[in-house]
């Protein structure tokens, strides 16, 4: 799947979490978090879940398309 990686970043900077934060709260690789962000890198369900879940927000705010 290939989240929003906008949004991962705006919902996370207006939450004042750090990537490390994010990384240790959702259990993933500060890096691949960060691939992610830049849309170089796809996630599984299953990490976008800890993820959303890391952020408190719903899983629809993270995986919608990228906005034109």
């Amino acid at each position: 799947m290939k989240p929003n990686g906008t949004a991962i970043r705006v919902i996370r900077r207006a939450c004042n979490v750090s990537l490390r934060q994010l990384a240790t709260r959702a259990g993933l690789d500060r890096s691949f978090i960060s691939r992610i962000e830049r849309g170089e890198s796809g996630a599984s369900e299953r990490s976008l879940r800890e993820i959303a879940a890391a952020l408190e927000v719903p899983v629809a705010a993270i995986n919608r398309e990228e906005m034109s």
